[in-house]
């Protein structure tokens, strides 16, 4: 993966043009800051992402595939803390130990966040739960995430966005779909050679079923 197309396009510590650093001018009122970290980890010679599966428990999301990270806390100073702080109380992440490159796009979520992704580099070692809101960490092989096999789509409507489009990377036994797909899309198209397709797979009834 090259990171560094990341680092160009948005460093760590400069605001995007026309909207304050910490992104509260994009708030609508109704939303909440969060922020995510998107770890890389070079293992055994080939970049790997490391995602948290969510507990069952938790009434957002729950069973879903996402990055450490979670909402913003009246002590973190900036998204940036708010990400690192959340990777070290989840996975057991410390701070010194991320090699923070650059971020993605803001997102908004259903659950009525505005999610800002950064990416690091971080130490290749074990990573455990660290807390009751996530169940399991995977490392997945960027090579997978990639892979035309692992990967499809669909288009459906949305109550509240009509008409989406929705993500889904099956590797290794898990599915990364919603906003972390979208993030995840953004990341490989960014720093890999990897295009997502022009059309999506299928075009399914609203009230299809999702992963859990």
């Amino acid at each position: 993966m090259d990171l560094s197309r990341v680092r160009e396009r948005d460093p760590v510590g400069l605001p995007a043009e026309g909207s304050r650093a910490d992104g509260s001018d994009r708030l609508t009122g109704e939303e909440r800051e969060a922020a995510v970290l998107a770890p890389v980890v070079t293992r055994d010679g080939a970049d790997h992402v490391l995602f948290t599966k969510r507990a069952d428990h938790l009434p957002d999301h729950p069973g879903q595939m996402s990055f450490p990270g979670g909402g913003r806390e009246p002590e973190d100073a900036d998204l940036l803390a708010t990400a690192l702080r959340e990777a070290d109380e989840e996975v057991g992440l410390r701070p010194d130990e991320a090699e923070v490159v650059g971020r993605l796009d803001d997102i908004r979520t259903i659950t009525d966040y505005l999610v800002r992704p950064f990416v690091a580099r971080v130490a290749d070692r074990e990573y455990l739960p660290g807390d009751g809101e996530v169940a399991e960490v995977a490392v997945l092989p960027v090579a997978g995430l990639v892979d035309p096999d692992n990967y499809e789509s669909e288009r459906r409507d949305h109550p509240h966005y009509g008409e989406i489009r929705l993500h889904f990377f099956r590797v290794d036994g898990f599915t990364v779909w919603g906003a972390t797909a979208n993030m995840l899309v953004q990341l490989l198209e960014l720093t890999t050679d990897w295009d997502l397709p022009p059309e999506p797979d299928r075009t399914v009834d609203a009230d299809v079923d999702l992963p859990g």
